[in-house]
């Protein structure tokens, strides 16, 4: 336990999942309310000066958007703090040359490539050919626009989604998410390989750590869902924390061997940040 504190307290830099973990709206993203601790978590970390980012898995809206629904739940989240897979999508397709992106997908997609010096372009025949293919939130997703991609995927472009979980958090429950079944659709079509772009892909982890200047394994992750957040820290040496108050449980993690178990498993951030209340800096919890 000594080990885990000191690693805790030892770590340089935060990466914070939102629904389920500082959130839970509806299945729209729609209504936030801060789940407890989650301000006094954000808090902490600002008063240690510690870098963070917040790192949720949805695209229906660009990064800045969330970054001011979070405001205005009660979340002090600057802009640039704030990460999606397009944020990561953004660094892995300029690092692979592909300027020329099909987006399955709105502008929560489309604004952070283009920022990044990407021409986006719709999903339709006239748009070929195009680099890479890249899938995201998309419930207006349409035949017309499943040939435009498996076409383009046909011609050689690369395909990449935002997310391969099923689900997202929501204050009903379970909502379905969109990256997963599109790029199974372009798949089983085409047979193509896929790239994920967000959580939990050591990509993502990869780019969250770039843009907080902290080494992965000096980080710390935050996160409700088993298949995303505890993969992604395990996958970069990154220490891995896991929250109840989203699509996890107390059970969650059983199942699963020691080593792909987070190192740290509570009941909510309001927990976590009780913990880190009683860190001194630079020591350990006493």
């Amino acid at each position: 336990m000594t080990e885990l504190r000191d690693r805790l307290a030892g770590a340089r830099g935060w990466i914070f999942d939102m629904d389920g973990t500082l959130v839970l709206g509806d299945r729209g993203n729609h209504g936030l309310a801060p789940l407890p601790g989650a301000a006094d978590l954000l808090r902490w970390v600002t008063q240690r000066g510690l870098p963070y980012v917040v790192f949720t898995n949805g695209t229906n809206r660009t990064p800045a958007h969330f970054a001011r629904v979070l405001r205005e739940a009660g979340l002090d989240v600057p802009d640039d703090q704030m990460m999606t897979p397009a944020s990561s999508a953004a660094v892995m397709l300029a690092r692979r040359g592909h300027a020329r992106v099909m987006v399955l997908g709105g502008e929560g997609l489309a604004v952070p490539l283009r920022t990044a010096g990407i021409t986006v372009v719709p999903p339709s025949e006239e748009a070929r050919p195009v680099d890479a293919v890249f899938a995201g939130w998309f419930p207006e997703f349409t035949m017309p626009a499943l040939e435009a991609a498996v076409h383009a995927v046909w011609d050689g472009a690369a395909l990449f989604s935002a997310s391969e979980t099923p689900f997202f958090a929501t204050a009903q429950g379970r909502a379905l998410g969109t990256s997963r079944a599109i790029s199974a659709m372009i798949r089983s079509l085409t047979g193509c390989r896929l790239t994920v772009t967000g959580k939990p892909s050591r990509e993502a982890l990869r780019a969250a750590a770039a843009r907080l200047g902290v080494p992965a394994a000096r980080v710390a992750v935050v996160g409700d869902d088993p298949l995303l957040e505890v993969p992604m820290a395990h996958r970069g040496q990154a220490l891995a924390i896991a929250v109840d108050t989203g699509l996890g449980g107390p059970d969650a993690y059983d199942h699963l061997p020691p080593g792909q178990r987070p190192h740290l498993h509570l009941r909510g951030v309001d927990e976590l940040a009780s913990l880190l209340a009683d860190l001194p800096s630079g020591g350990t919890v006493r």
